[in-house]
């Protein structure tokens, strides 16, 4: 298919995001509406990434300029809008709880505005809770508490990021089990500046799905227990090529964990840091790693398919 046939095509397929950090959808035209001295070009400096410590400092920086719960509204609103104007039917967008109370913001006035957003939002609106791993277990037992009191309003997962060189995900074993036994499902990064023990360790505790989860291409029997479980991997191109998860772009593994049959999800991750949007990981899978229209349609019914609200389905 021609490129544009192909955009045409993704433009109306009904698809999902379920990987994508609210704080990473700050691009300059939002950033703007905070504060109109903020230029352009102060962000493409700020969000030029080689590796992934340049990128968790760009996202400090980029949180850095959530400074209430109208700014974080905002942020939400947008980016909503932006995605439904791609026929994104779906969201679960992770906010950064944990990097909310580090900020000493007030969490609840922060989270209700967020929720409101939700509410009125052009496509179906959720939100997972996200802990820093490298801020240490009283911190994400914290953040797991706000999750489990919000579990019957606008929250249905809790999850884990930061850096899991620093933080292995079997520090969390008890904290995962509580937000299980409180019904929200667990969706941690996994896997992605780790090896596949780090996805093995979160499959063995529960997790619904494994953000990123790459590295499980590695181990054969692992890939096998993911297919055997129903576990699908939240993959963002563009952000594991930015990011350095993947040395190039060649090189990423999205069409042999799809050959695996593993299920994949398609993901943006952090858009606005990653100059990408969620039709433009799809035609990066077409273009790169020759995913047919049929393929195409699969990881968009995946999508929906494996969104934790069954009216999602």
């Amino acid at each position: 298919m021609a490129s544009s046939s192909v955009a045409s095509f993704i433009q109306h397929l009904p698809k999902a995001e379920l990987h994508v950090h609210l704080e990473g959808t700050l691009d300059a035209a939002v950033l703007a509406e905070f504060d109109p001295s903020i230029t352009a070009a102060e962000v493409e400096h700020r969000y030029y990434l080689e590796d992934f410590d340049e990128f968790i400092n760009a996202f400090k920086w980029a949180v850095g300029r959530l400074a209430s719960p109208d700014h974080y509204a905002l942020a939400a609103r947008r980016y909503f809008e932006k995605l439904a104007a791609q026929n994104v039917r779906y969201v679960e967008m992770t906010l950064a709880a944990g990097v909310v109370l580090w900020k000493k913001l007030d969490f609840a006035a922060v989270y209700d505005a967020i929720a409101r957003e939700c509410a009125r939002a052009p496509l179906d609106a959720w939100l997972v809770l996200d802990a820093v791993r490298h801020f240490g277990v009283e911190h994400v037992e914290e953040v797991a508490r706000l999750a489990v009191e919000r579990a019957g309003d606008r929250v249905v997962a809790f999850g884990i990021g930061g850096d899991e060189r620093l933080a292995p995900p079997e520090m969390f074993a008890a904290t995962f089990e509580f937000v299980r036994e409180h019904g929200l499902a667990i969706v941690p990064h996994a896997g992605e500046t780790a090896g596949p023990a780090s996805v093995r360790v979160c499959m063995e505790m529960g997790a619904r799905r494994i953000g990123h989860g790459i590295h499980a291409i590695t181990d054969a029997a692992l890939l096998a227990e993911l297919v055997q479980r129903d576990i699908a991997l939240e993959v963002c191109i563009s952000s594991n090529v930015a990011t350095g998860a993947v040395d190039s772009l060649a090189n990423h593994p999205i069409r042999r964990l799809f050959e695996a049959g593993v299920p994949i999800v398609l993901n943006t991750d952090d858009p606005a840091l990653f100059g990408t949007y969620l039709n433009a990981e799809y035609a990066l899978a077409a273009s790169q790693f020759g995913f047919t229209p049929a393929e195409l349609e699969l990881l968009a019914k995946n999508s929906l398919r494996y969104a934790i609200r069954p009216t999602a389905r």
